[in-house]
């Protein structure tokens, strides 16, 4: 398996599509009940698959990732093969970019000696959806970029 089997929740989502999925593998309703019950090792590798092939279209469709902790905010922008990066970190010990307070805090002090940001660029030779997963899969979230928007519009005053 390349990414992570869907959640139960996350397959109950994608009912309608997964019902296509195994059209196309010939299963019909009355063949998955089957599989499950007398092959069940079989149904969880066509779970796997049809896992791997929501995560694949929605990996390559993915343009922003943002990724906050403590102490940093991570936004990435994705073109092609090509990742740049803007690397936002407070010296100030007390905020945490992971409440309110500290989000609203950024937005106050972006420009003050408090908060440093670094740019970055990463160009990925080979499979770049399997690259962006690591990034959702270590607590990024797929935005639309606003904040990263906002950050470039800033800087490039």
């Amino acid at each position: 398996m390349k990414y992570i089997r869907l959640t139960k929740e996350q397959l109950n989502e994608l009912h309608p599509e997964f019902i296509t999925f195994l059209a196309t593998q010939s299963i019909d309703k009355k063949e998955w009940d089957e599989l499950k019950k007398s092959k069940p090792e079989v149904a969880e590798q066509e779970i796997d698959v049809f896992s791997d092939m929501i995560w694949d279209r929605a990996m390559t469709n993915v343009s922003y990732i943002d990724h906050f902790s403590e102490h940093f905010v991570f936004l990435f922008k994705c073109v092609n093969t090509t990742v740049f990066s803007y690397v936002i970190k407070t010296l100030n010990s007390d905020i945490n970019f992971l409440t309110k307070e500290g989000i609203n805090w950024l937005s106050q002090n972006i420009t003050s000696n408090l908060v440093e940001i670094h740019q970055g660029k990463k160009e990925i030779a080979n499979d770049r959806n399997g690259e962006l997963f690591k990034l959702v899969k270590q607590g990024g979230i797929i935005s639309k970029g606003e904040l990263y928007t906002k950050l470039q519009a800033l800087l490039n005053q």
